[in-house]
């Protein structure tokens, strides 16, 4: 793909001087399927451990490492890539008005989601879960959920899912974000915070967090994160081989390894591409 690029670059630039006046702004995505020097992916911004902007403008996480590798394999170094925030709210409208190439952003496949955008993977299978205190030996089971205090962020199902299923005298908590759950929990205002284990792991491996909390590892349901990318698009198959290739060569190991480990995350096995687990 690089002597296409360059070709393009330099038909880009001849063009240039005759058609400024009618390119205007468009900084929208589309790079991967037109050609383009770029390829912008839409990612999380604030999930530490999955998609996180750090303070001095560096994106780091799972997230970040996958969509790196396939970006690669469609022919686009690190440079070339530019990250746009896709807030979950926004990931189909993203992809819908071309905004972005493609979305890499815990986006969990479902059928909803699938009417209005494809899905390339899955490439990890994620569990609802609960995060503890490292010293809490109470929360043994799902069970032991009722009459404690559960913490999620507003908005969310999570909490509400685990106290209509399994807990219904779980005393929910609801706070701003996930960081104030975090403080909730170690300050012992809250006893558990339930989310997603790849998230919940990517706030316990964080430096200022190790040590003091662990996974109960319920697996209370199945989230199948893929990655989006607009309808009919030929990108679909092109980033399932580069998903299976970072598997088979070992960087998805790896990239677990980086991310998840010092929070024990108990991840599951690289699911096979189009199997999704209900």
């Amino acid at each position: 793909m690089k002597p296409l690029k360059a070709a393009v670059a330099a038909t880009a630039a001849v063009a240039l001087s005759l058609t400024a006046a009618a390119c205007g702004g468009d900084d929208g995505g589309g790079g991967a399927g037109n050609g383009g020097d770029k390829i912008t992916v839409g990612i999380k911004f604030d999930q530490p451990g999955l998609g996180l902007k750090t303070p001095d403008g560096k994106y780091t996480g799972f997230d970040i490492d996958v969509a790196t590798y396939v970006a690669k394999e469609l022919g686009f170094e690190p440079g070339d890539i530019e990250w746009k925030e896709a807030k979950s709210a926004d990931r189909e409208t993203l992809l819908q008005r071309g905004d972005v190439d493609f979305i890499a952003a815990t986006y969990s496949i479902n059928d909803e989601r699938a009417k209005k955008v494809d899905f390339a993977g899955p490439y990890l299978l994620a569990h609802q879960d609960v995060l503890v205190r490292a010293d809490d030996n109470t929360i043994k089971r799902p069970e032991d959920l009722n009459n404690k205090k559960l913490c999620s962020v507003t908005g969310s199902t999570s909490a509400q899912n685990v106290k209509d299923r399994i807990a219904p005298r779980a005393q929910l908590q609801e706070y701003g974000g996930y960081s104030e759950c975090l403080t909730g929990l170690e300050n012992k205002a809250v006893d558990a915070l339930t989310t997603d284990d790849s998230i919940l792991a990517g706030y316990a491996a964080q430096p200022e967090h190790q040590g003091k909390f662990k996974l109960g590892g319920f697996k209370l349901s199945n989230e199948n994160y893929g990655i989006g990318v607009q309808k009919g698009s030929d990108l679909k198959n092109k980033i399932n081989t580069a998903l299976e290739k970072m598997v088979s060569d070992g960087s998805w190991d790896e990239a677990v390894k980086k991310n998840f480990g010092p929070a024990n995350y108990k991840n599951e096995p690289a699911p096979k591409i189009g199997n999704i687990v209900k």
